[in-house]
């Protein structure tokens, strides 16, 4: 029943999960598999916390915190670099203990974005994403996307 579920879902939207270990955070994100142009692209993104204790991490530079920086690298199927036209925010470092996240032991936490609000996604065509800002959240396992804008 549970393997009928999960290829449900993945037949619905376009989701490559990473294999976790014990002692790591895990974060997987999901698009729909094709979006019509000018329409929202919802991005799921969570981080899951497979281990036995509680666990944390930086919001800055991910979704939780909302289109502040450029938290995505996504890339035309030509190799250009969408254009980000969200926010650009400097902070001072170490950041603050309001800036983490904390995930209790074997649970996670998840957040919807609009990726049209913060990347420039209005031509039709294949576009490759990747999470890219691993360095300032602390999260480094994260999967890859591929995603179709029709017209």
């Amino acid at each position: 029943m549970m393997a009928a579920c999960l290829f449900v879902f993945s037949a619905c939207t376009n989701v490559q999960k990473t294999t976790a270990t014990a002692e790591t955070l895990e974060t997987v994100m999901a698009v729909p598999a094709t979006v019509k142009a000018g329409e929202p692209v919802p991005l799921t993104f969570t981080v899951l916390n497979h281990t036995g204790q509680e666990q944390e991490f930086c919001k800055w530079h991910t979704p939780f915190e909302g289109f502040i920086a450029a938290f995505l690298d996504i890339k035309g199927s030509d190799g250009e670099a969408v254009a980000y036209r969200g926010a650009m925010a400097k902070r001072i470092m170490p950041p603050p203990a309001e800036a983490y996240i904390k995930i209790p032991a074997g649970d996670s936490v998840t957040v919807d974005i609009d990726l049209l609000k913060g990347y420039d996604l209005t031509k039709p065509g294949k576009y490759h994403i990747v999470y890219q800002a691993g360095g300032v959240s602390g999260l480094e396992k994260v999967n890859e996307l591929d995603l179709v804008i029709t017209e």
